[in-house]
């Protein structure tokens, strides 16, 4: 009930900010200040580089280009190449140089958000976690955030090499079964609010809706030398041009910021790695000295500063539409 009202002063909230007519330049000012220094590759993608009147056609957001192809083939293995790295007693990171998929470590097996190209799956993810002395056999649950290929496009493999259960939105598994190329079969369908438990673990899944119209983000409990925290991983990044898209993603936003303020989390996870600042902080991890700060544990003021750059840069977008 609680979180039904909540929704509906959120929604009534944002009706009266765009109502009140203000410029996109100021939502844009609301954003650069929440980036500060520590978003600023977030508010460049999500506001800098909007034009002035974006086209009002609806289109998916689409991801950046992973390298150039040769012959149709994947890109050279030297433009998305990652090393794997340790990231938490719990949390590891097998992505690529642009973008993420995080393992999830629990006492029955692996929870793995995102699982790349299907081009790359099997040296990020599976060769990473054997890097880690991580056996991706017990890779249990792939959850899916949403159906773009540098997200999905490893499903299929694991699916197939591991019997990995897969987990998306329904919204998004109908996506799914309007695409071409490689894709998981359809599996589990995850809903707003659930709690995935394996093992010791439990993730909570949110539908955020407005990249796509399912996209799921998470909370995640890690550990840090035995010390608890809580991960928020924002499922969809990019802004679409058509109104509904943004009105979803403003609300989500905002609702995703109330779950985070109430839930304590203290970190903020993208999918790529240009936005919650994995290009800075894994190499720092990597050779991190015991007892140093974790530079991904930010503080849940810090990840609601993240979200209200998101929120603000898709209220500008909106606002130019009308």
């Amino acid at each position: 009930m609680k979180t039904a009202i909540g929704a509906l002063i959120g929604l009534v909230m944002i009706g009266a900010v765009l109502r009140a007519g203000q410029a996109p330049e100021e939502h844009v000012a609301r954003a650069k200040t929440a980036a500060g220094n520590d978003y600023q590759n977030l508010f460049n993608f999500l506001c800098s580089a909007q034009s002035p009147v974006p086209s009002p056609a609806p289109s998916p957001a689409p991801s950046p280009a992973p390298g150039p192809r040769r012959g149709g083939g994947p890109p050279d293995r030297s433009t998305w190449y990652a090393e794997p790295v340790k990231v938490f007693d719990n949390l590891y990171f097998v992505g690529q140089s642009e973008y993420s998929a995080w393992a999830v470590t629990t006492s029955a097996g692996i929870i793995l958000f995102d699982t790349l190209f299907d081009y790359s799956v099997e040296e990020e993810v599976v060769g990473g976690l054997k890097k880690l002395s991580l056996d991706p056999a017990t890779i249990y649950y792939a959850v899916v955030t949403h159906p773009h290929p540098d997200h999905h496009g490893g499903a299929k493999f694991l699916q197939d090499r591991f019997r990995t259960r897969v987990l998306m939105s329904a919204l998004d598994w109908d996506v799914i079964d309007r695409l071409t190329g490689t894709k998981p079969a359809r599996d589990m369908f995850a809903t707003d609010g659930q709690e995935l438990t394996l093992g010791d673990t439990t993730v909570t899944l949110h539908i955020t809706p407005g990249h796509t119209p399912g996209t799921l983000s998470a909370l995640i409990p890690v550990r840090d030398n035995g010390t608890k925290h809580l991960a928020a991983l924002w499922g969809g990044t990019g802004l679409n041009a058509d109104r509904a898209s943004l009105f979803a993603y403003i609300r989500s936003a905002q609702r995703f910021d109330d779950i985070v303020q109430k839930a304590g989390a203290d970190i903020i996870l993208s999918n790529h790695t240009d936005w919650d600042g994995s290009k800075i902080n894994l190499p720092q991890l990597a050779k991190r000295e015991p007892d140093s700060p974790n530079p991904y544990v930010v503080g849940t003021p810090a990840v609601r500063r993240y979200l209200e750059v998101a929120r603000e840069c898709a209220t500008a977008r909106y606002a130019r539409l009308n």
